[in-house]
């Protein structure tokens, strides 16, 4: 099983697609909101992405709504 940890924002469509997305392909994953945690915010900014959505599968990072790698990758 994939481990998928989704950094997202409420005012964020891709997010939301990208979120839909993931579920639609069938798998479960966590999910950070920077906009309610501050912790995640810092998180986030710690690794160097000032955007989201920024996906995270198993060692691989996705930055934006990219089906092709997500499929890749899933």
């Amino acid at each position: 099983m994939k481990k998928i940890l989704i950094y997202s924002a409420n005012s964020c469509s891709n997010c939301t697609a990208a979120k839909e997305y993931i579920k639609e392909k069938g798998y479960d994953y966590e999910e950070k909101n920077v906009s309610l945690d501050p912790e995640a915010k810092k998180e986030l900014i710690g690794m160097g992405y000032m955007g989201v959505p920024v996906i995270m599968i198993d060692d691989d990072v996705v930055v934006g709504f990219n089906k092709s790698k997500l499929d890749e990758l899933l």
